[in-house]
């Protein structure tokens, strides 16, 4: 049991760190959170696979920004130089938070258009 608990630890002491430190997680967490909350507040009722649906995107943020930042800080520690591979990288990856922000936003309008 303490094997698996010891497992855990790493994957909520990054998230941890992410909250605590990284400005463009906290900002996802909070802001997209609002948003998200207001998706619930707006269309209530929402069937359950709406539910899902909502919870997946803010998900795929969350999971992208921490990707991001995760890639940002290593990256950040390569020798002195810029290298154009490496902005690439970091451009990629920021690329796929917004795309994640771009589902989030797929969903909200299918959800209006269903209820017009």
């Amino acid at each position: 049991m303490k094997k698996v608990l010891n497992r855990y630890s790493h994957p909520l002491r990054g998230i941890t760190y992410a909250l605590c430190n990284d400005k463009s997680y906290r900002s996802q967490v909070y802001l997209v959170g609002a948003v998200v909350a207001g998706i619930f507040v707006y269309f209530d009722p929402l069937e359950p696979w709406e539910i899902l649906f909502v919870l997946l995107a803010y998900a795929l943020i969350l999971i992208t920004e921490l990707q991001n930042s995760a890639l940002e800080a290593a990256l950040d520690r390569m020798p002195p130089g810029r290298h154009n591979d490496i902005g690439r990288s970091k451009d990629m990856a920021a690329g796929a938070v917004l795309t994640a922000g771009v589902f989030l936003l797929l969903v909200i309008g299918v959800l209006i258009v269903s209820r017009i």
